[in-house]
């Protein structure tokens, strides 16, 4: 493996919250029943594997903004398809002491957060304990792409796999691969009091250490400069001033790009022409929820043990075509 932490920006500033009941509309997330159950058995084991915390599940609480809403949800606790996530729909104000919740609002589970940072620290320990990385910048034009095998300096392996994120547009040999910037700013604050729950509404408030707190995260495809706005600061205090009443004090805020894709789907498979160059990206803004399930997904079609479904498969995309660099 060949990483550069100090360029994981959007991973070292995400809040690493996992929520099946997701967006403006709040509906199930995308394959919900299949991916919650493989991120608890993911991280659970890593936990065990690793001999250390990071991984914390825990009630997420979204207030009603009105009474249509508390209506609509009163009837959408009965689906069979929702139960699973919903631990109750409160019709009264509830969390008063520490957030807006006129209307009450809705109590989900199988919610909680990623501590992502300390999951990648203990990760990448685990591999440099068994020299198995590399903390250096990969040059991707010193990579020889064989019919067999594939060449980088002194490494030679039958395949590579790029999971490299916005990186894949710094590089010529994946021009045609359609990552789209995804530009989300966040705030550190201290709290004066505890949570009771996760917050979540129109941004959320996700433990940190030491009292602190992530509260995020902005949303932008137009203005991608590489460093934190004014506009965005002034967009998160206005919603995070709607969510909670609990003083706070900003002690940060950070910046990062998240690769996505056109229909916000991830990219798995071989590129095109290149049987021995494999992709694994763009999984935008719920990474630590879509990892576990598709990284497992690729592992099993390399070994021949399954297929990459069609929605995430790199062949989706017509537009990709043979212009990748020739195998030699």
């Amino acid at each position: 493996m060949f990483d550069e932490p100090n360029q994981n920006r959007s991973s070292a500033i995400a809040a690493g919250l996992f929520n099946p009941i997701t967006g403006k509309l709040l509906t199930r997330t995308w394959m919900a029943d299949q991916i919650f159950p493989e991120l608890f058995r993911f991280y659970q084991s890593a936990e065990n594997f690793l001999d250390k915390k990071f991984f914390y599940p825990q009630p997420l609480y979204r207030p009603f903004l009105s009474a249509e809403e508390q209506n609509e949800w009163m009837g959408l606790s009965s689906s069979e398809a929702l139960k699973p996530y919903i631990e109750k729909v409160l019709t009264v104000s509830t969390y008063s002491n520490q957030v807006f919740d006129s209307f009450g609002g809705i109590q989900l589970r199988q919610c909680g957060f990623l501590d992502v940072s300390g999951f990648m620290g203990c990760v990448q320990r685990h591999l440099a304990a068994n020299q198995c990385i590399v903390f250096e910048h990969f040059d991707d034009d010193q990579l020889v792409v064989h019919a067999d095998e594939v060449v980088y300096k002194s490494c030679r392996a039958k395949k590579i796999i790029f999971c490299n994120g916005i990186g894949s547009l710094n590089s010529s040999r994946f021009e045609k691969l359609p990552i789209r910037l995804l530009k989300g700013e966040t705030l550190t604050v201290e709290l004066d009091e505890i949570p009771e729950l996760i917050y979540n509404c129109g941004v959320y408030i996700v433990p940190l250490a030491n009292k602190r707190y992530r509260v995020g995260a902005t949303y932008e495809t137009k203005n991608l400069t590489r460093d934190t706005t004014e506009a965005a600061r002034m967009e998160l205090e206005q919603k995070i001033k709607a969510l909670i009443k609990i003083p706070y004090q900003i002690i940060a805020q950070d910046w990062g790009f998240r690769p996505t894709t056109p229909d916000r789907r991830p990219i798995l498979g071989e590129y095109p022409e290149s049987k021995n160059v494999i992709i694994f990206n763009g999984l935008g803004t719920k990474g630590v929820s879509l990892a576990p399930y598709f990284s497992a997904q690729l592992v099993n079609w390399l070994l021949g043990r399954g297929e990459i479904q069609p929605e995430v498969n790199i062949k989706r995309f017509k537009s990709l075509t043979s212009k990748s660099r020739e195998v030699v």
